[in-house]
């Protein structure tokens, strides 16, 4: 027998997997809106949101990575997002709160709303309703600011329907004119020519 098949993996299970303030919060968001949204609890912001031309935004990255939302709120139909939920937890007096910030505008660009809920053993449900009711307001502020501006968006594969990225010609009579290839190339040969 090899030496890795009787080793043990260096991995143990997380216990507790929701802290007690996290298990509280999800109780009550499953009693009042269970029957509408499904709760998912500590979901990565990479399966959320994807970045917008990725060879060109790479220190955009690490702001995604290794990062996740308390709870999203997703439609029990579609199972789109409909909310994301953070608890937020005391800082001491100086501490900087630049990833509640970047949190906060992420979830805004998105057209999401995003909820803070005070940390707490326990919850008062007007109180988080209210906190709901906020944050859905503050969104369509934000949209409405939006309107008019142009999207930043790229279109996806004509082939394989994957995201595509930037890219430029390296041959020919084109060296230097930009095109999107798709981000599965060369497996893929999906391109998009722009004007």
């Amino acid at each position: 027998m090899a030496e890795t098949d009787t080793q043990r993996l260096p991995y143990r299970l997380r216990e507790p997997f929701l802290s007690s303030t996290e298990q509280a919060l999800f109780r009550l968001l499953n009693k009042l809106m269970g029957e509408r949204y499904l709760i998912c609890p500590k979901v990565s912001l990479n399966d959320v949101f994807y970045i917008v031309r990725p060879n060109e935004n790479v220190h955009f990255f690490s702001k995604l990575f290794r990062k996740h939302v308390d709870f999203l709120l997703c439609d029990r139909q579609t199972l789109s997002p409909a909310f994301g939920v953070e608890i937020a937890r005391p800082i001491s007096k100086g501490e900087a709160r630049e990833s509640d910030k970047f949190l906060q505008d992420l979830f805004a660009n998105a057209g999401l709303p995003l909820v803070y809920v005070p940390s707490s053993e326990n919850y008062d449900p007007s109180y988080i309703i209210t906190l709901f009711q906020l944050a859905v307001t503050k969104v369509n502020e934000t949209a409405a600011l939006r309107v008019g501006r142009s999207t930043d968006s790229v279109p996806n594969c004509p082939v394989c329907g994957k995201m595509m990225v930037l890219r430029f010609e390296r041959n020919g009579s084109g060296i230097g004119k930009k095109y999107y290839g798709c981000m599965d190339s060369p497996r893929c040969v999906g391109v998009v020519q722009i004007d």
